[in-house]
């Protein structure tokens, strides 16, 4: 039985499905801008590096690694003796850099798969971010 002057129709109409259309667009959108970019820069060959420590010190003369993946450099800080290389590996689904902020080395924008070596000759404390997302940071202490 049907009961005169009410209505179930939504006020929303057919301008949700819609609605939900142009969010999905969106964060596709997004989502493909985030993750696109092609390897043009050239690799390191990474066989004098050793695995870092989970304690993300390294062994005095050794190599050193700190990975590049999910956005994040790991560890965000090493610590190194003088003379130290340190092997930077690249596997992320997009291209970064290494860039230390006092400008002493900087890496080209690399892609997964590829390393970035810099050996550590003076003492001291070097910031670094990854140029492409700046608030991608790590901290090498070299003693």
């Amino acid at each position: 039985m049907k009961r005169a002057g009410t209505s179930r129709k939504s006020s929303l109409g057919p301008r949700c499905p819609l609605f939900g259309l142009v969010v999905l667009l969106a964060v596709l959108a997004v989502a493909t801008a985030c993750g696109s970019g092609s390897g043009s820069g050239v690799a390191t060959p990474s066989a004098s590096a050793t695995p870092s420590a989970s304690s993300g010190s390294a062994a005095p003369g050794g190599g050193s690694t700190v990975e590049i993946k999910n956005f994040m450099f790991t560890p965000m800080t090493l610590t190194v003796s003088v003379g130290t290389t340190v092997t930077w590996k690249f596997d992320d689904s997009t291209q970064h850099t290494v860039t230390a902020n006092d400008k002493s080395f900087t890496s080209s924008p690399m892609a997964s798969g590829q390393t970035y070596t810099h050996t550590f000759n003076t003492a001291g404390t070097v910031a670094y971010h990854c140029s492409i997302h700046p608030d991608m940071t790590g901290i090498i202490i070299v003693r």
